[in-house]
């Protein structure tokens, strides 16, 4: 699923090749699972005619700024992406669309019954209007075609996406709810030491907790803890300071790396645990290394037990397994565990970590 590298990405691509340009055309799906708090026809009103001027992002949340209020702001879930026509977004392995996804789309026709909401700009003419076709993402939430041809889509496959118009965003739900974003705002070594030491949760159900920081989602924090050396079902409050400082550092270079090549995974470093976490065979190593499979924070987790040992009061504790993987194919969709809480608080936990938690608490030596 998009974390914050992948929004990240989609944010740059927009602010490259989008800001300054007029929406001419808008289509938005009859869908009211995706489509928040606003009517499709309502929608296209309030963007028709208005100008980009810039993109925002916190977390795993994108929004629009445009000319004059509302903006459009993009909640991510479990499969969403930003498509630009001709434009490669991200080369992230799991990104949701692809240029065979389109189907075409002629104004004045429900080509697909889904798409009911188009609206023109009023310095249109009928006669160009006429006959003229728009490539629409088979996937599409949302469909914009600029003053310069550009088309750009919001999509998603999996429909656990939400997309809303607001006032102002970052004042509203979800946004104003999140914790410090991971790559701009990310806490200092002893501002997360501190925090960690209230915290008796185990360490990655905490880093999934949107509302503690937010953009980190599963890859991420199982490459943050692998890295960092960490056993994710670690709680938090018995890390010790140099453990919290390896881990903020963690943190900084694996987002840092994932921004920098654009999410595009093929570009992460051959020694990150993301390569390997997922292959289907029963038996799965890095560096010579055995990786396993447990539950943490409610989400299938890859560690390396041989590395990520469990410390403290904790050390030497059974770990639980996941019920047996199966292959993509056989799921629904295609994220690595179908998760469908990808943008709330933490997890539930599973009972292996709620015995954890409920051990006296003692820091690392």
């Amino acid at each position: 699923m998009p974390e914050l590298p992948e929004v990240e990405a989609a944010r740059r691509a927009i602010e490259e090749h989008c800001t300054g340009k007029k929406i001419k055309k808008a289509i938005i799906a009859e869908d009211s699972k995706v489509i928040d708090g606003v009517s499709p026809s309502d929608f296209v009103a309030a963007l028709v005619g208005k100008t980009i001027v810039s993109a925002h992002r916190k977390g795993k949340n994108l929004w629009l700024q445009l000319d004059s209020p509302p903006f459009p702001s993009f909640q991510f879930g479990m499969a969403g992406a930003v498509y630009i026509k001709g434009v490669a977004v991200t080369k992230y392995k799991r990104s949701a669309v692809n240029d065979s996804d389109d189907v075409a789309f002629q104004i004045f026709e429900v080509f697909r019954p889904i798409f009911v909401s188009v609206m023109r700009a009023p310095a249109l003419s009928t006669s160009n209007d006429l006959g003229l076709i728009l490539p629409v993402n088979q996937h599409a939430i949302l469909f914009l075609q600029l003053d310069d041809g550009l088309e750009l889509s919001f999509t998603d496959k999996r429909r656990f996406a939400k997309v809303r118009l607001l006032e102002d965003p970052a004042s509203k739900p979800p946004i104003s709810e999140l914790g410090p974003d991971a790559l701009l705002e990310l806490m200092t070594v002893d501002e997360l030491h501190g925090s960690l030491s209230k915290k008796k949760i185990a360490i990655k159900a905490l880093l999934l907790d949107q509302s503690f920081v937010s953009g980190i989602g599963n890859w991420i924090a199982d490459e943050v803890l692998y890295q960092a050396r960490i056993h994710p079902l670690q709680i938090a409050s018995s890390l010790s300071r140099e453990s919290t400082a390896t881990i903020h550092k963690c943190i900084k270079e694996v987002i840092e790396k994932a921004v920098e090549v654009g999410a595009d995974s093929s570009e992460f470093p051959n020694n990150w645990i993301f390569h390997s976490r997922e292959k289907k065979s029963k038996k799965t190593f890095i560096d010579g290394k055995e990786i396993d499979f447990i539950v943490a924070g409610g989400r299938t987790t890859a560690y390396v037990p041989g590395l990520q040992k469990l410390n403290g009061n904790q050390a030497g504790k059974a770990v639980g397994k996941p019920k047996a993987r199966t292959s993509r194919k056989k799921r629904d969709g295609d994220d690595d565990d179908n998760d469908k809480n990808e943008d709330g608080g933490s997890e539930p936990a599973s009972e292996e970590e709620k015995k954890l938690q409920e051990m006296p608490n003692q820091r690392e030596s």
